[in-house]
């Protein structure tokens, strides 16, 4: 497998932030509408994975700009990508052409950068956000047994969404933010049956979120019972994402490290948000906190989550060129 052979390698380097991105744009809500979407009667607006259908120029310059810091990964506009998410915008009808879009403008612009340099090839991973639904959280205090949705119905949205994915180009399936290891479980088990179903595997890479100071999923799990619930799958990947800067992120990351059998990735967000929710940690200053992984041998995968740029990009990937990739024969056997 040829991303197998480049992980062994180099660190290789995700993308930033999708959303940080479009924030910059500052679009209205006649961006996230087309001729079809004119007359949808709810606001679409911040529906940002509508834009790979109303707005493709958009998301493929975003893409470009990545590839341009010295990204090797980039993730396809479908974070809120189910139907489960959509249904908050009333586009469930819309799932599979927004993935499908999605997925062929980046398959466009990573197959553009691999023919103008054969010797970095580019990939293209199917980001698969946990919806806005817990499987195994009570949304209503009142009443801890109460569930939003069920596991089967996950299994129905996220097959839908992988195999869109799929189709239109992707190398790889992440499953990333994950707050709810049984949301996660879910989307697994969806893609195996469909593999099953194609004859045919894809790599999948798993990215579990910290909520907090605990060291704890959303849904009460250790790092270490993340990796259990999760290795057996034969995984591309595992790693952190999202919620905790850099910083706070490392301990957690050297428990991953230590333990799994698999490729390691980290992609914190850019610090942590200040008083108005925006994330201002440098490029230089993230990359400084991030060198620290590489310097201690903890990863495979390098990027960047909520408040990053291109600008955090280039300096993380300058900076990860310096150092070998996180050995998989480091791992102690669980």
């Amino acid at each position: 497998m040829l991303i197998t052979d480049q992980l062994h390698k180099r660190i290789l380097i995700l993308d930033g932030a999708m959303g940080t991105m479009i924030q910059r744009y500052q679009l209205d809500e006649n961006d996230f509408r087309n001729e079809q979407l004119k007359n949808h009667p709810k606001p679409l607006k911040g529906n940002n994975d509508l834009l790979s259908i109303t707005r493709p120029e958009i998301i493929k310059a975003i893409h470009a700009q990545y590839f341009d810091a010295g990204a090797d990964i980039i993730e396809t506009n479908t974070f809120s990508g189910t139907t489960i998410a959509q249904a908050d915008y009333g586009l469930e009808d819309w799932v599979y052409e927004i993935n499908f879009q999605s997925a062929k403008i980046a398959r466009e612009v990573a197959d553009e950068y691999t023919a103008k340099n054969p010797d970095k090839p580019r990939f293209v991973a199917g980001s698969m956000g946990p919806t806005n639904k817990t499987a195994s959280i009570s949304p209503d205090v009142n009443d801890p047994g109460f569930r939003g949705i069920t596991f089967d119905e996950l299994v129905v949205a996220f097959k839908q969404q992988c195999k869109a994915l799929i189709e239109g180009g992707v190398d790889i399936l992440l499953f990333e933010t994950i707050i709810d290891t049984l949301n996660a479980k879910a989307a697994l088990y969806a893609a195996q049956e469909l593999f099953d179903e194609m004859g045919k595997k894809y790599p999948i890479m798993i990215s579990g979120t910290i909520t907090d100071a605990s060291g704890r999923t959303l849904s009460g799990q250790t790092t270490e019972a993340f990796l259990i619930s999760m290795e057996h799958i034969p995984l591309l990947s595992i790693g952190l994402n999202c919620a905790l800067g850099a910083e706070a992120l490392r301990p957690y990351l050297q428990v991953l490290a230590s333990k799994s059998n698999f490729f390691v990735s980290a992609y914190p967000n850019a610090g942590l948000p200040n008083e108005m929710g925006q994330y201002d940690q440098s490029p230089n200053a993230m990359m400084k906190q991030v060198e620290e992984f590489c310097k201690e041998g903890l990863v495979n995968i390098l990027g960047g989550c909520c408040g990053t740029t291109p600008d955090h990009i280039k300096a993380i990937a300058d900076m990860a060129a310096k150092y070998e990739p996180r050995k998989l024969h480091m791992a102690m056997s669980n």
